[in-house]
């Protein structure tokens, strides 16, 4: 199994402290890049797990490029025409490529965790997630994730829960 001791994992474990929330790291044996992964890892549904993913969207008027983060539940689809008027801006929404991810996030794919991120970033939380007991979400990475209430996501992310997100 890989070190989990990274620079990314360390950037998680200090939001979550400075959220006041205890340490609610999971190490895993197994890796967890997809949501049937982290779910089979961890023991859980797939929809408990988070799935951090990342899209930017090409503004029309200014040309400025957005970064959106959708953290949609394990067992559903992102909704991706919807993001543009869920952000609020007037584009059309694209997946970027990994070097771009890891840029903008801190965070490789397969290990983006929505912990921690830029604050330059769109969040659109999926309200799905909700469902849950407790939500699964990558710790920054493969063999890492967190274990954290819906409220205590909501809490710790700041981001606009929405039910239009994802179906």
């Amino acid at each position: 199994m890989d070190d989990v001791n990274t620079k990314a994992t360390r950037h998680v474990r200090a939001c979550i402290a400075e959220a006041g929330l205890e340490d609610r790291l999971l190490q895993l044996t197994e890796t967890s890049r997809s949501a049937m992964e982290a779910a089979a890892a961890i023991g859980v549904e797939v929809g408990a797990i988070v799935k951090t993913l990342i899209f930017t969207i090409d503004e029309i008027a200014t040309g400025k490029i957005w970064t959106i983060a959708a953290l949609v539940s394990g067992d559903r689809q992102c909704i991706v025409e919807a993001l543009s008027d869920l952000a609020a801006i007037d584009g059309k929404p694209k997946r970027p490529d990994a070097n771009y991810v890891k840029e903008v996030t801190g965070y490789s794919i397969g290990a983006v965790s929505p912990i921690g991120l830029n604050e330059d970033i769109t969040i659109l939380i999926d309200s799905a997630l909700g469902r849950f007991d407790r939500v699964w979400a990558s710790a920054g990475h493969t063999h890492l994730v967190v274990g954290l209430s819906f409220d205590e996501l909501a809490q710790i992310i700041p981001g606009r829960i929405t039910g239009d997100l994802a179906k």
